[in-house]
């Protein structure tokens, strides 16, 4: 943590803040595994507050210092063909901010400023399992969404969000096969880190609904 940088969490023990996290619910995953969906669906059913990891990201991008999170302040400085274009799907796998959990400290932050005893689902990539892991009072209240590459190219496709991002560089068919690549690379390491961890983990294949994989959320969190 950058000098002069006070989060909430520093005041706390880990038990502490173990605790303090204790209502939370946590939905990580791949991308374009249904991982907001799942988490609406639970939420409006269940009466949880819902926490989407996405949309703090710009809040968070502005609150960190260039030495709390070096990936992004260089990913920063890159235009949209440095980004996604000029670089080997493996250099922005491994040098992708939000991959390195960069900034994490403040979803913490932003769950535990919560009333007490609000009942949480916060969802998103962000969450990565080694991250997770520490913060969980019992293992069965957290759970990654791991889809296929048949599953994520479905999901894209059917949300209409697969060429967002490639639009914005001047080779959009070579942006969305470095992103696809990208982010199949990040499931496989999702896959083998939950594994080695042995945290919850639901593998997404072709077929499976929202309904089915709601339902296998739910009876998990015990909800």
């Amino acid at each position: 943590m950058a000098e002069g940088m006070h989060t909430r969490q520093a005041d706390l023990t880990t038990d502490a803040i173990r605790e303090g996290l204790g209502n939370v619910f946590w939905i990580g995953g791949g991308p374009a595994s249904g991982k907001s969906t799942i988490a609406r669906r639970l939420a409006n059913r269940y009466g949880l507050h819902l926490y989407a990891t996405d949309d703090v990201m710009g809040d968070h991008a502005d609150r960190v210092t260039a030495e709390e999170a070096p990936c992004l302040d260089r990913f920063k400085a890159m235009d949209m063909d440095e980004r996604w274009l000029t670089r080997s799907p493996e250099i922005m796998l491994d040098t992708f901010h939000w991959f390195h959990g960069e900034a994490f400290h403040l979803i913490v932050d932003d769950l535990l400023s919560l009333p007490t005893g609000t009942r949480v689902v916060a969802e998103g990539f962000r969450l990565l399992p080694h991250l997770v892991k520490p913060l969980l009072a019992e293992v069965d209240r957290a759970v990654w969404l791991l889809p296929t590459a048949d599953f994520r190219d479905a999901a894209l496709a059917q949300r209409g969000s697969t060429w967002q991002i490639p639009a914005k560089t001047s080779d959009p068919e070579r942006a969305r096969q470095n992103l696809s690549e990208r982010d199949r690379l990040f499931t496989e390491r999702l896959i083998v880190e939950t594994d080695r961890l042995g945290v919850r983990a639901i593998r997404l294949v072709p077929g499976m609904c929202e309904d089915e994989v709601a339902d296998q959320v739910a009876r998990q969190f015990a909800l």
